[in-house]
């Protein structure tokens, strides 16, 4: 999983798609982080994401950095205890201009069971089940 999470850090942003309605909807990330052996991506509750994700859970992420690329799959649950908004906040304080931990608009989800795959056109898939 830390592979997954460094991987995701090295390529600086991400890409995570969800479902709205019949649509897909794809938007850039930055936040990925491991908490309690858990892969937690951070959001606002306020925002269409956050919806789609409550309508919908299932969600791929899909990141580029150095010639590969990976895909992520899987389940988002919310996880609303303030000590893991607090730990995703000072891992990441260029957020705190925009949350709180203490907030109601602070999400924090992480991967009920997630497949991260990383591709290259040299190499065969590697699969990581976490």
């Amino acid at each position: 999983m830390n592979e997954v999470r460094d991987y995701l850090k090295e390529s600086g942003m991400f890409f995570i798609a969800t479902i709205d309605g019949d649509k897909p909807r794809v938007r850039p990330f930055g936040v990925a982080e491991i908490y309690e052996d858990k892969l937690y991506i951070q959001t606002g509750k306020r925002k269409n994401v956050f919806k789609q994700i409550e309508a919908n859970p299932n969600v791929e992420i899909c990141a580029f950095n150095k010639g590969t690329w990976i895909r992520i799959e899987g389940k988002l649950i919310l996880d609303d205890r303030v000590e893991v908004k607090k730990y995703m906040l000072d891992q990441n304080p260029e957020l705190r201009s925009m949350y709180n931990e203490n907030d109601d608009n602070t999400a924090v989800l992480y991967f009920e069971k997630g497949i991260a795959t990383i591709y290259s056109f040299t190499a065969e898939p590697k699969v990581i089940e976490f």
